[in-house]
C-alpha cells in the first residue's frame, strides 16, 4: 500500500471562485469516492476515499462539491465488464451481452465506447449508479476509460500496464496500437499479484524477463507488491505519465486514473 496524500487543496481556491472553466472528476465505489477539481488543465483539489454520504452532504470540508459543475466525468467502478468490437455492438443487443456478466438484481448495466474499436459493456452496483446519476447520466464513465485513453496516446514498446486499486489490479496490453488484452483480478498478497500478472504474460506469449511493468495507483516503488513483481519481470516502474498539471508533492502514478478522467469530460457517452 502507498502513503497517499489523501487531501490536497490549492491554498488560493475557494468555492466562490469556481466557474464553468472548472471540471469535476470522480471515482465512485459503493461506500466511498475520490474526486478532483481541475481548472482548465491544473489540479486545484483532490481527496481520496471519502464517505459516499459526502456526495449529497459535502459539508464545509468538501464544499467544492456543492458547485453545480457543467463539466463532469463520474467514473464508476464496475463489478464486471466485457469488451465488444464496434462491428458487433448495437443497443438492441445490450441485453444479450449483459447475460455474460451474470447481472444481479441490485446491479445496473451500462455501455459506452471505450476506444475507436471497442465498446465496453459493464455492470455497476445500484448504489454506485444512483450516486453517479446525480451528475447526469451522460456524464457517467467507465472508471478506467481515461486511463486506457491516456496510455493509448503515449504507448511505449514492450510494456505491460498495471493499475493497482486496493485489492484489485487492472492489466492492459497493446499490440500494434490496439488493445490486445484488458482484464482485472482481485488479489490478497504479492504472490497472487505476481501470479495473475505472469498468467497474462503467458497467455500473451510474452517473456517476463523482457517485459517492463508500468504501474500506477496504490503503489510505491519499494512496497511489497512492486518488489515482488521485480523478482520476475525485467523492470517495474511507476507510471510517470502526467495528464494534468499538479504539485510536485503528488506523484503522477497516484493520480493517473482519476486525472485521466479529464480526457472523458468532453466525450460523448451512452
Amino acid at each position: 500500500m502507498s502513503n497517499h496524500i489523501y487531501n490536497y487543496r490549492d491554498t488560493n481556491l475557494s468555492l466562490y471562485q469556481v466557474n464553468s472553466n472548472y471540471s469535476l472528476l470522480l471515482q465512485i465505489y459503493p461506500a466511498t469516492f475520490s474526486y478532483a477539481v481541475v481548472y482548465q488543465n491544473k489540479l486545484m483539489a483532490w481527496a481520496e476515499d471519502c464517505d459516499i454520504k459526502l456526495l449529497t452532504e459535502p459539508g464545509d470540508a468538501h464544499d467544492l462539491l456543492s458547485f453545480d459543475y457543467k463539466k463532469v466525468a463520474a467514473g464508476v467502478h464496475p463489478t464486471g465488464f466485457t469488451l465488444i468490437p464496434n462491428a458487433l455492438f448495437s443497443d438492441d443487443k445490450l441485453a444479450d451481452f449483459a447475460r455474460y456478466l451474470d447481472v444481479k438484481p441490485n446491479e445496473k448495466v451500462l455501455a459506452q465506447p471505450l476506444d475507436d474499436d471497442n465498446y465496453v459493456v459493464f455492470k455497476v452496483d445500484g448504489k454506485v449508479a444512483a450516486a453517479a446519476e446525480k451528475f447526469g447520466t451522460d456524464n457517467i464513465v467507465f472508471v478506467n476509460k481515461g486511463w486506457i485513453t491516456a496510455i493509448a496516446n503515449n504507448l511505449q514498446d514492450n510494456n505491460l500496464y498495471l493499475n493497482i486499486d486496493k485489492n484489485q489490479v487492472d492489466i492492459l496490453y497493446f499490440a500494434n496500437g490496439k488493445i490486445r488484452f484488458y482484464n482485472c483480478f482481485e488479489f490478497t498478497n504479492p504472490d497472487e499479484l505476481v501470479y495473475y500478472t505472469s498468467l497474462v504474460a503467458q497467455e500473451l506469449q510474452l517473456q517476463p524477463k523482457s517485459l517492463i511493468l508500468q504501474v500506477s495507483g496504490d503503489c510505491n516503488v519499494d512496497d511489497k507488491n512492486l518488489t515482488r513483481l521485480a523478482d520476475f519481470f525485467n523492470g517495474v516502474e511507476q507510471n510517470e505519465l502526467e495528464v494534468i498539471e499538479h504539485p510536485s508533492t503528488i506523484f503522477p502514478h497516484q493520480l493517473l486514473v482519476l486525472a485521466a478522467l479529464s480526457l472523458c469530460v468532453s466525450s460523448e457517452v451512452y
